[in-house]
């Protein structure tokens, strides 16, 4: 299982709130900053097709799971997907 936020870290209220509630559950997720990191932000546009940061890519197996926004039922699916599988 693999977590990633895209985020826009300057003053980025749904990103800073979708990574505060990952944390405060534990789940482990990687950050990339998709306003120093040109290919990062490449990908989530061109290819993700998203204009809004966070973007949020979860991996579980071969299943991929992405959505972009501060978007709490899907965090919350995610963060049980996580405790379930470390069960």
């Amino acid at each position: 299982m693999q977590l990633t936020i895209y985020t826009k870290p300057a003053g980025c209220f749904q990103c800073s709130k979708t990574k505060d509630l990952f944390a405060a559950q534990g789940v482990p997720f990687l950050e990339v900053d998709i306003t120093t990191n040109a290919a990062a932000l490449e990908y989530v546009t061109a290819e993700l097709g998203y204009a809004q940061a966070p973007v949020v890519l979860f991996t579980n197996g071969s299943t991929v799971t992405h959505w972009s926004g501060l978007d709490p039922n899907r965090i919350t699916d995610t963060i049980t997907l996580y405790g379930a599988k470390r069960q």
